[in-house]
């Protein structure tokens, strides 16, 4: 089977990259208004692009040819907060992704708790495991359907006590969440390990 891309909807494409590209984690993101209302939403199309200084980057696409909160959010003030969810938040993440009136805040919709960042004014969600006070540093638009990609530095890690040893997440103690096409998602499952295999190189990207 062959498909050409040429004749595609950016719809369609979408449908096809995004079952193509899995698993994906997801970018729970909390973003703060001009208003003070604190939207959540979650992103997949998430990794991280620099370790010195550490920073990563979300896709934010357009909604019915608008741009989305967080976009406009981030903009504003400059800041966001990335949350980690774990396999207990499926429906609560997958709920935030419905689109509401920028004046409805999803955190209190879906009834979860914040917290203060530190040094950002965005909060972060009390629930998540993990949460990544980020600082805008560069948005770079792609393609013809608005898609941006935001890149925030990382300022402050916040870390369940336990889930991290000499720098190293506990992942299944993490159990983190993943996205596949459609409506999907998929729990860590079963972890391979190759350190029997012999040393292989890693080093920071």
């Amino acid at each position: 089977m062959k498909i050409a891309p040429e004749p595609l909807a950016a719809a369609e494409i979408y449908s096809l990259l995004t079952g193509i590209v899995v698993p994906r984690p997801i970018a729970w993101v909390t973003t703060l208004s001009a208003d003070g209302v604190v939207n959540l939403a979650p992103f997949s199309c998430f990794t991280f692009v620099s370790s010195k200084p550490p920073m990563i980057g979300i896709n934010v696409g357009l909604r019915m040819g608008e741009r989305k909160d967080t976009a406009r959010n981030i903009e504003a003030t400059g800041d966001f907060t990335v949350n980690i969810g774990d396999e207990t938040m499926i429906e609560q993440i997958h709920r935030s992704a419905i689109a509401y009136a920028p004046d409805i805040s999803e955190v209190e919709l879906l009834g979860l708790e914040l917290l203060e960042s530190e040094r950002i004014k965005t909060p972060r969600l009390a629930a998540a495991p993990i949460a990544l006070e980020c600082q805008l540093r560069e948005t770079i638009s792609f393609g013809e359907v608005g898609s941006q990609f935001t890149v925030g530095e990382v300022l402050l890690f916040h870390i369940r006590d336990g889930l991290c040893i000499g720098n190293k997440i506990e992942t299944a103690k993490l159990r983190p969440v993943c996205r596949l096409g459609g409506p999907n998602y998929a729990k860590l499952g079963e972890i391979v390990s190759m350190q029997h295999v012999g040393n292989v190189v890693t080093g920071p990207g």
